[in-house]
């Protein structure tokens, strides 16, 4: 499919996991696309197949207000336009409110939530122009609790309304936006935990589809919010989780 030539598509956290197959992805099916990272090696191997004209590496940490907005103006200076915008970047620290550090709190907030928030208000005067679209990177853990991850939590459950909110306040300017929430993905942020087949197992009780998914799968679901095929869709929080989010969290029997 071509369905994005012309358009062009901003992806943070494009060095690996979900962010880099979302940005080839995107230039697979004809996008400019803009690759953002903290890693400039990650980008440049990410741009290394294709063509200088429709790719632009842009080293920059979306914790950091200034960055983030001028990682917007390199990207409209070069092609001209914005269409896409894909929140993809985060991290994640482990730990419950009673033992987490007040900096390891401001990290995830500061990369998982402020970037979200950075990001989509220098690009939306841009895509007010182009009718375009943004798309959050959340996670079932936005939408549900987990043991020991209550920064992470916190911030992907704000980043779940947060889209709900956008979506409401931007429709009327042609502006969709909609979030994809995965579940056990095999990315560098889960590579310790892809070597636990007890661990795997114990997923696999719970995924209707056989786990764990893949980052091409998260972003073909990306690549489908942001195409005229979802025209009509926005403010949706949509699990790509293999059916994780089906169950009633009983016990398989």
């Amino acid at each position: 499919m071509q369905r994005f030539i012309d358009k062009v598509v901003i992806v943070t956290g494009a060095g690996s996991g979900i962010g880099k197959a979302t940005a080839e992805r995107f230039l697979n099916e004809g996008a400019k696309v803009a690759l953002v990272g903290r890693t400039k090696s990650k980008l440049e191997d990410v741009a290394k197949p294709f063509p200088e004209s429709q790719v632009i590496v842009l080293e920059a940490d979306v914790s950091s207000e200034e960055d983030v907005n001028q990682l917007v103006v390199a990207t409209v200076e070069k092609f001209g336009r914005l269409d896409v915008l894909v929140n993809n970047a985060g991290v994640v620290t482990q730990g419950d409110v009673a033992t987490l550090s007040t900096d390891d709190w401001r990290t995830v907030m500061a990369t998982d939530l402020d970037g979200v928030f950075y990001a989509s208000r220098a690009a939306i005067p841009h895509l007010v122009s182009t009718k375009g679209s943004i798309i959050h990177v959340s996670s079932v853990s936005g939408t549900g609790g987990d043991w020991g991850m209550a920064a992470y939590n916190a911030a992907k459950g704000a980043i779940t309304n947060l889209t709900r909110a956008m979506a409401m306040d931007h429709g009327k300017d042609g502006i969709r936006v909609n979030a994809v929430c995965p579940s056990f993905t095999k990315t560098g942020m889960t590579e310790d935990m892809v070597d636990d087949q007890e661990l795997i197992d114990k997923f696999n009780e719970r995924f209707a589809l056989e786990g764990p998914g893949k980052p091409e799968d998260v972003a073909a679901v990306i690549a489908f919010l942001a195409s005229e095929d979802a025209r009509f869709v926005t403010g949706v929080n949509l699990p790509v989780d293999g059916g994780m989010s089906a169950s009633n969290g009983q016990p398989p029997q």
